[in-house]
């Protein structure tokens, strides 16, 4: 389970990262990443001391991948421990959805790590990220 605070939860913000965030495609997920705008100045002043608001990652799977659901929790369960491990590279303030794509069914841990990450690097949500390959 990923903390509470890095959970995309509402529908408004799953529809905003739709509509106004970047996509990058893999051949088993696509990630779509919208990065939040700043607090406007006065409420910059009241908390001056908060660092900027945790990135929050949310999943979209829908039955196309499998009819199971017992197979989608197992994506979705291995998708999210990916998240965990690379939890501490990833830049705050970014709303980010994965959707699983078909395919998705003959991946294991190990692809959707590469994977994910690969697509972070391409949206510069990694914070290692220089412009070009990472070393």
């Amino acid at each position: 389970m990923l903390p509470k605070d890095n959970r995309l939860w509402h529908p408004q913000d799953f529809k905003a990262v739709y509509a106004r965030g970047v996509h990058r495609k893999t051949s088993h997920l696509t990630l779509r990443a919208l990065r939040c705008s700043p607090q406007p100045e006065d409420q910059i002043s009241e908390i001056s001391n908060q660092t900027q608001r945790a990135t929050r990652i949310g999943i979209s799977i829908s039955q196309k991948v499998s009819k199971r659901a017992v197979v989608r929790n197992r994506i979705k369960r291995q998708i999210r421990a990916a998240f965990r491990q690379l939890l501490s590279k990833l830049s705050s303030g970014w709303d980010i959805v994965i959707v699983v794509k078909p395919t998705a069914i003959e991946c294991n841990y190990a692809k959707f790590l590469q994977e994910l990450e690969q697509l972070l690097v391409q949206a510069e949500v990694i914070n290692e990220y220089s412009g070009g390959n990472i070393v």
